[in-house]
């Protein structure tokens, strides 16, 4: 294949230079200087005058509906965090940790798309007997799956006649031979993910890639190849247990921070329906400083136990240590507590943990951090078929939030008694009052008094 020339350009300042650099003589940035193609000589002006001659701009009106067909990948978690199955002539990028199950969950899935569908498996970091042991080990029947050890992306086009969806593994361990920097450079991704990108969309072939993560947990390479994609998914767990989380962080087809839940086992990875017994404890209830919120992820609400523990500190500055809650929230919440509610948490440790690995971003669960933070300073313990939810404000009122309705419908379909949410969201909740015990705050601290007078 003839060489194609290429050039540096800094990824943070665009300079061009044709050798590589360690330093960018234009920003001053150490190591930013990525190998891309050389820009192609302009068009003559015969043919800018032929492409401008051509209509492409349409009123929206003119514009034809399309409507997507969707796919079932045979795991009901994955269709969900998916948008409700894989659209053809995606693209999905899946990262995640090593070895929390990333080319298992994708052999499933291919190994299910095979039986209707003609799929390819291109391995770049495995051998295909590998490939077809870890099948063997999860007792799936993919004879019809084909199998491809390739690490030059350039083999792959020649292979990809008839095939309908293709898995990439990964997307850090392929190049092009237009470069001439080795796999896994911030050039080779970027060029790879755009030739993917057009072929799918060119020939209508669904790409699965697998992408690494760096040490802080961010997908490996440059941000261009989540823009490239149409669905970023993140697959997150301990490898010490069995319980994987699949999040959603982009998807052009399907709502965005959509989970799904998954179990780990020795016949591979299963969805699992019933979040009870993985973010609930068999103990709340007994012990103070838990309580549960329904949390709401994408179009669903789970719900989901926010544990804390208050201790006297042994050193000059007291410590927080929050895992799920962010930092600058769980500071601001514990000055409402001190300032408004007359709860003292000044002295103390604090540390709270929401159980299962579930981070709550939402503003909705304020409400029960207060409550949990309450029930361990007085060392009180709340009912255990109680549940709260509601943004807490600087002044202590409890505001407004999203999709009440449908978090108290959670918390009744769990058999939960009694609930506490803010009083501007009780327009929504009569339907539900002969089922739960719905109790209105309109401050933090009137929900304190009733869960601790």
């Amino acid at each position: 294949m003839a060489k194609t020339n290429t050039v540096f350009v800094c990824s943070e300042c665009g300079a061009v230079s044709p050798r590589w650099l360690g330093r960018c003589p234009s920003c001053g940035k150490f190591n930013t200087m990525a190998e891309e193609p050389a820009a192609r000589p302009a068009p003559s002006g015969a043919a800018k005058s032929a492409a401008r001659a051509l209509p492409r701009a349409l009123p929206l009106a003119q514009v034809e509906h399309k409507t997507y067909e969707r796919t079932s990948s045979g795991i009901s978690e994955f269709d969900n965090v998916a948008g409700g199955g894989i659209v053809r002539g995606s693209l999905i990028l899946l990262g995640g940790d090593p070895g929390i199950g990333k080319s298992t969950l994708l052999t499933q899935i291919a190994a299910h798309l095979s039986k209707e569908h003609k799929v390819l498996y291109l391995s770049a970091e495995e051998s295909c007997s590998q490939v077809k042991l870890r099948a063997e080990r999860l007792g799936l029947s993919s004879g019809g799956m084909l199998l491809l050890n390739e690490t030059c992306l350039d083999g792959l086009e020649c292979e990809l006649d008839g095939v309908e969806f293709c898995v990439i593994d990964s997307i850090q361990a392929v190049y092009t031979e237009d470069l001439s920097s080795s796999s896994g450079s911030v050039g080779q991704v970027r060029e790879c993910a755009s030739r993917l990108m057009r072929i799918a969309k060119s020939r209508g072939i669904t790409f699965f890639i697998i992408g690494h993560v760096t040490k802080e947990g961010a997908l490996a390479g440059p941000k261009v190849l989540e823009h490239i994609m149409d669905t970023v998914l993140y697959f997150e767990g301990e490898n010490q247990e069995n319980y994987r989380i699949l999040r959603s962080v982009k998807n052009r087809f399907g709502n965005v921070s959509e989970v799904g839940v998954f179990e780990m086992t020795d016949r591979g990875i299963i969805p699992v329906t019933d979040y009870s017994g993985i973010f609930l404890s068999e103990s709340r209830g007994e012990e103070a400083g838990a309580v549960v919120t329904p949390a709401r992820t994408g179009n669903r609400c789970m719900n989901v136990e926010v544990q804390t523990l208050i201790s006297a500190t042994s050193f000059g500055q007291p410590r927080r240590m929050p895992l799920g809650v962010d930092y600058n929230k769980l500071a601001l919440l514990l000055a409402v507590l001190e300032k408004r509610c007359g709860v003292n948490l000044g002295s103390f440790d604090v540390y709270v943990n929401v159980m299962g690995g579930i981070r709550l971003n939402e503003p909705a669960a304020d409400l029960a951090v207060c409550a949990a933070l309450a029930s361990s300073r007085f060392d009180k313990p709340i009912d255990r078929y109680t549940a709260a939810f509601g943004e807490v404000g600087l002044t202590g009122e409890v505001r407004a939030v999203s999709y009440a309705e449908k978090r108290v419908a959670e918390c009744v379909k769990m058999g939960f008694k009694r609930v506490f949410v803010p009083a501007k969201n009780m327009k929504s909740m009569t339907k539900y009052i002969d089922k739960i015990d719905i109790v209105p705050v309109l401050y933090a601290g009137t929900m304190i008094k009733n869960l601790f007078k």
